[in-house]
Parts: C-alpha cells; structure tokens; sequence
C-alpha cells in the first residue's frame, strides 16, 4: 500500500514508518517544515490547509500528528493547543479526502482511552459512552472532527490507544529513573485501573487497522489485562529487582502538574478492553504486563 503520515517524527510516528516500509509499503511523510527528501510533502496542521493533491495517488492515511499532553502543564493556552493540534488537522485531512474522487479510501486517527473518562471499577469497551473531563471532551471532537471522510464514504478506524510501553518514550521512560533507584511506589490509593499496551501492539494495531477492511469506528489499542496502578507498580518493581516500597501521595503531584493535570493523567480510572481489535482476530503480542516489560527492558526472568 502507499501511505500517508503525519506525526511521523513522534513516538509512535518514528516506530510505525519503519515498521511500514520494512513490510513493504510506501510512505510519504506530512511534515510542517520545508521538505527536505522526495517522500515528503508540507502542509499547515494547525491552520488546517492541506493540498488535497498531496494525496493522489495513496491508498490510506494514518494520522498521528498531535501536541503531547503530558510534557506540560495546562495552562489555557496549552489546553488549546491540545485541541486544536488534534481537531483542525482532523478536520483539514477529512475534508481533503472528501473532496477526493480517487483519494485513500481508509483513514486511521490517533484517539485515546480518555474518551472514557473516569470508570472506577466498571470494564469499559467501545459500546461504552464518553465520560466528561478536559481529555474526554477533546477525544470526542477529535474523533467528530472525522465525520467528512465518514461521510463521503471513506473508512475511518479511531485508535483509542492506552498508556504505551516502551522504554524510549512515554509515561515508562518518565517512570524508569525513580523505580530504578527503589524510589518508585503507586500513585494514591493504587486502586486506579491502568489500561496499557506495549509498543509492539501498538504497531500490530496500527497495520491491522490498515489493512483489516471490516474494522471501522472506534478500536481500543490496550492489552486485554488491564492492571491496577498498584499491581503494575510492583510489577515493574519485579521486573527492574528493586522495592516499590514508597507510595505517592496525590498532593505531590498535584503541585507539580497541577490539579486537573495530575487527576486525569494519572489518577483517573480506566478498566479497558480491546473486544473490537479480539473480534476482528487481532491476536496480542503481549496480553500480560510482566512479559511486556521482562522483554522491553531487557529483563530476562532469573
């Protein structure tokens, strides 16, 4: 197939360009600079203009691009640009490919698990309504933003990707230096439920997504096993031989981050499960958290 990318130089973006090219795709890359190589193309994401001849010629999009949550804190402005990054380059994309006679017929957002807010103890899956919240009210306009496409006939695949594994980026990169000094410990209570994926999944996902033309809507990205904060704190403790024996209280990082910022990144509840990606046949490289970590940290079992 050939591809279209934007975020390719994200987390996600710089594992699934390689991935799709080694696999035998061709991608061309979206990018907002000045393209410097023959498989780029420019376009404004945050005032939403795309050429839709930049499109000619592929067969699906994979929209990646979006400014990270969780690297600052939420002033008004940053909220905004949360939501715009994410709406108005959805929506400049939609348009594009619904103005298009012979354009990609499948588009995959990025989305995520906050479209569920806060869940308590309750299993959640994609029959399940939207919660409330800052990061749940910008998933659902996100994901509304892709009505264009939808209607002009184009499949759009919406993946609700959960906290991602990998100790290269992410909420595990952050995490790694303090459980490695044994100075790691669940956050409050521990009773939070964490929905997780590896990054292996996350690629697995983003090609089935791509390639499996039955699957449209929302699609879950989270291993089957949700686990608690508690449970993946002494997990990871497990994994790296070191005591989780310090728990955070919710005051520390509410300093730091801020009320609404600490609250719904890393103390809101939610108990995910993948049912669309299993039904479709999607089998998961890793469904258990131990073994995730054991062969992401290169932490064989003694």
């Amino acid at each position: 197939m050939h591809v279209a990318v934007t975020g390719a130089s994200g987390l996600i973006g710089s594992w699934l360009v390689p991935h799709l090219t080694t696999g035998g795709h061709t991608v061309t890359r979206l990018v907002r600079r000045e393209p410097r190589a023959d498989d780029e193309v420019q376009w404004d994401a945050e005032a939403g203009r795309l050429d839709p001849a930049a499109l000619e010629g592929t067969d699906a999009v994979i929209h990646l691009a979006g400014e990270p949550i969780g690297e600052h804190r939420w002033t008004p402005q940053h909220k905004e640009r949360v939501r715009d990054s994410r709406v108005v380059s959805t929506r400049a994309l939609a348009a594009a490919l619904a103005g298009l006679d012979n354009g990609p017929h499948t588009l995959v957002c990025a989305s995520g698990i906050h479209y569920y807010g806060e869940g308590g103890d309750a299993a959640l899956d994609e029959a399940t309504g939207p919660g409330s919240g800052f990061l749940s009210s910008v998933v659902q306009d996100w994901e509304a933003a892709a009505d264009p496409a939808r209607a002009a006939g184009v499949r759009v695949v919406h993946l609700r990707t959960g906290i991602v594994q990998d100790p290269t980026g992410g909420a595990l990169k952050r995490m790694l230096p303090l459980f490695k000094l044994g100075l790691g410990g669940r956050l409050g209570s521990g009773r939070q439920w964490w929905s997780w994926i590896s990054r292996h999944d996350v690629l697995g996902l983003y090609h089935h997504a791509l390639t499996t033309e039955s699957l449209h809507g929302p699609v879950n990205a989270t291993a089957p096993n949700p686990v608690t904060n508690a449970e993946y704190t002494r997990v990871l403790g497990q994994v790296l031989d070191r005591p989780t024996l310090l728990p955070v209280p919710k005051l520390g990082p509410k300093l730091l981050l801020g009320p609404e910022m600490a609250e719904e990144l890393l103390f809101t509840s939610a108990k995910v499960h993948p049912t669309v990606a299993e039904k479709s046949g999607y089998a998961f490289r890793h469904a258990e958290l131990e073994p995730a970590l054991r062969e992401l940290l290169a932490r064989p079992e003694h």
